[in-house]
């Protein structure tokens, strides 16, 4: 496992997270096969764990919490979310902070995390939507504040919204946040235009998250494919997105070395970019985490590669099926 510095935060984090929100409810979890998958990770180097209080409700920061009591010998740093006051996902433009992240609200979701958790802290506490409309408004920033000198949180951070990673610049330039969640991958290279200079500029650490395009650069996706009731996948790939991410990965396919999957492929095209600090693909299983991390060993893919790979950006915007 390769490591890198999370921003201006000092912290050594494995270039290789783990994402969390598989452990939540998505339909085919099981718990004991999640905690094999999250201890292999910590034998393997892994020590950035991203979950959220939205994921299942807690459930996934209370196996969080059990991996980290596991494991007093070794720093694992953990992350969390607080989920939107309205609980609309992703925010939209005209929402208020009062009714999204009041002051109260912010504090005491912080807590509740914790008592899920099992810790006196969190190392870094993020919010799970944003507007950049909110970012000179007092009210996140005192709590933010008071959090960290009482010593609940050590960072903060954003996770901002899908296909939007502008939507944040002037919120990361008040000085009070520390890390940016933010969706880049092959297909989604829009962060590199706006968001990673301002990132490097200002010392902010960034976190990857769907690296694998909600599952389109595994390669094993169909035009036919579909998931159990209830499972969120079946309202994001409606036939719209379905077909056409299909089509892209296809396009992909002969683009991948020999002796390489596709999905090593696009973690390496995401490791190729000093900006990043860490990624976060999701791992419910023993057999994800072992490939996913064998991606960080300090190879780079050929450069040659990763300028053909650039030619397949996808700009897209927010839709209805978006989310």
């Amino acid at each position: 496992m390769q490591y890198r510095i999370f921003g201006r935060t000092g912290w050594r984090v494995s270039e290789m997270g783990y994402g969390m929100w598989g452990m939540g409810g998505w339909t085919g979890s099981d718990d004991d096969e999640s905690l094999q998958s999250l201890h292999r990770a910590v034998e393997l180097g892994c020590n950035f764990f991203d979950t959220a209080y939205a994921y299942g409700e807690g459930h996934s920061e209370h196996l969080l919490g059990e991996l980290v009591r596991a494991h007093p010998g070794q720093k694992l740093y953990t992350a969390t979310k607080i989920p939107p006051k309205n609980r609309t996902w992703p925010s939209r433009r005209g929402f208020k902070l009062a009714d999204t992240f009041p002051y109260d609200y912010i504090v005491e979701m912080t807590r509740r995390s914790l008592e899920n958790l099992g810790l006196d802290s969190v190392d870094l506490q993020q919010f799970h939507v944003w507007e950049d409309a909110w970012a000179e408004d007092e009210d996140w920033q005192r709590a933010i504040d008071d959090l960290k000198r009482e010593g609940l949180i050590h960072a903060a951070g954003v996770s901002v919204n899908r296909w939007e990673p502008e939507n944040v610049l002037n919120t990361l330039r008040t000085g009070m946040i520390d890390a940016v969640q933010v969706i880049y991958n092959i297909f989604d290279q829009a962060p590199e235009d706006d968001l990673f200079p301002l990132c490097d500029e200002l010392n902010i650490a960034v976190i990857a998250r769907v690296p694998f395009d909600e599952g389109t650069l595994t390669g094993t996706l169909t035009k036919d494919s579909r998931w159990p009731e209830g499972d969120w996948r079946n309202s994001y790939f409606v036939p719209e997105n379905l077909n056409a991410s299909v089509d892209r990965a296809e396009a992909l396919r002969p683009l991948v070395p020999d002796g390489m999957t596709m999905p090593e492929m696009a973690l390496r095209f995401i490791l190729a970019n000093d900006t990043v600090s860490t990624i976060i693909p999701g791992m419910r299983k023993l057999r994800h985490v072992e490939s996913n991390i064998g991606a960080s060993d300090g190879t780079a893919l050929p450069d040659d590669l990763v300028e053909k790979l650039r030619e397949h950006r996808w700009d897209r915007r927010p839709t209805g099926w978006s989310q």
